[in-house]
Order: structure tokens, then C-alpha cells, then sequence
């Protein structure tokens, strides 16, 4: 059983979820010979406030 951990930042729509969940699942399928039962998916979504890259913050301004 594969479970796929997902950590994003905050503000994807429910449908960008609906649609990444569903496309993974497929490709799991297709490529392990497992059933879609049996995939697991956790999303969390994280604070732009508590991502950073190249030791800024997303919360702050992006030039």
C-alpha cells in the first residue's frame, strides 16, 4: 500500500487537489499494478509564512 506524503504551499483550490490526487492515483496504478484502494495520499498545506527558500520567507514580496 503506498502512501504518498504531499507538502505544498497554501492556496491550491480543492478541484487542484481533486485533479492531483486523481493523477497520481492513476499513475500509481499503472506503474505499480496496485488498486487505487490501496493509495493513500496525505496533503498538507503550509503557511507561506512557514516556507522558505534562499532564506526569505514566501510570505515576503518575490521581485
Amino acid at each position: 500500500m503506498p502512501t504518498y506524503h504531499i507538502e505544498m504551499l497554501e492556496g491550491r483550490t480543492l478541484e487542484q487537489k481533486k485533479k492531483l490526487v486523481t493523477e497520481i492515483t492513476r499513475v500509481t496504478v499503472e506503474v505499480l499494478g496496485s488498486s487505487a484502494e490501496s493509495v493513500d495520499i496525505i496533503i498538507t498545506d503550509i503557511p507561506r509564512e512557514n516556507w522558505s527558500t534562499g532564506g526569505r520567507l514566501w510570505s515576503e514580496p518575490r521581485n
